[in-house]
């Protein structure tokens, strides 16, 4: 009997007050790691986007008279690859924005499949022959599955622009 009285062990109570700083620990652990997973999601079109440059910026300098306009969006040759989550969009011809093909197994959110209508420069002639008109192209994407998209934009001069944040919004 001695050796039963001997025993010590947790009391309810510590065993109570160790849960409860664990539920602490989580509710303030869960929402940053989340928001974290979205800024991560981000990179995607930020990384997509450097690469449309990239192609538009050989495809301009392939061309007898630099230009960025194109009549296909198959000439710059890019397009996404894996199951992206931005709808990306370059100009093609004079005035249109158009939606590079998505793979057979993506389905882009419906409010994030129009092409953003700020910021966008569709090929605008320059009074110099030597300088190709510039191009902004753009990807539109729902990073953290609310109804706001997430919409960036890039310039002929390499500028990187977010006009809507999805993340935290």
């Amino acid at each position: 009997m001695k050796a039963f009285r001997k025993q010590e062990g947790f009391t309810l109570i510590e065993l109570m007050i160790v849960v409860a700083i664990i539920g602490i620990l989580a509710a303030i652990a869960i929402p940053n790691f989340i928001a974290y997973q979205a800024k991560s999601r981000q990179s995607e079109a930020k990384v997509n986007l450097a690469a449309i440059f990239t192609s538009a910026t050989a495809y301009a300098a392939e061309q007898p008279t630099p230009t960025y306009v194109v009549t296909g969006l198959s000439q710059i040759g890019w397009s996404p690859s894996g199951q992206p989550r931005f709808t990306y969009f370059y100009p093609v011809g004079a005035s249109t924005a158009t939606a590079f093909t998505l793979p057979t197994n993506f389905t882009a959110p419906t409010s994030c499949n129009t092409a953003p209508s700020t910021g966008w420069v569709v090929g605008a002639s320059t009074s110099t022959a030597t300088v190709p008109a510039g191009f902004t192209a753009a990807a539109n994407g729902n990073v953290d599955s609310d109804n706001t998209c997430d919409h960036w934009q890039i310039n002929d001069q390499r500028m990187l622009n977010n006009s809507q944040n999805d993340v935290g919004s």
